[in-house]
């Protein structure tokens, strides 16, 4: 079962914070550096997916409401 965004950035996050202490032997951080790239690049391309599919409702000049993509922009 894939993780939802929230999940990874939340892993993510904690991978970070375990990084910064710096108290880690080698080996496990960069086991955890290698989780935390990956996690990385999938947070990434959600957002980037997310960002193609949210659409703009405009309102026009006389009233009535058209769908843009964000993209349109």
């Amino acid at each position: 079962m894939e993780n939802t965004f929230e999940t990874s950035l939340t892993e993510l996050e904690a991978i970070v914070a375990k990084l910064e202490d710096g108290d880690l032997p080698l080996e496990e951080s960069l086991e955890l550096f290698e989780k935390g790239i990956k996690l990385s690049r999938e947070c990434r391309e959600r957002l980037s997916n997310a960002e193609r599919r949210i659409e703009v409702l405009k309102k026009d000049a006389d009233g009535s409401l058209s769908v843009e993509s964000l993209e349109s922009e």
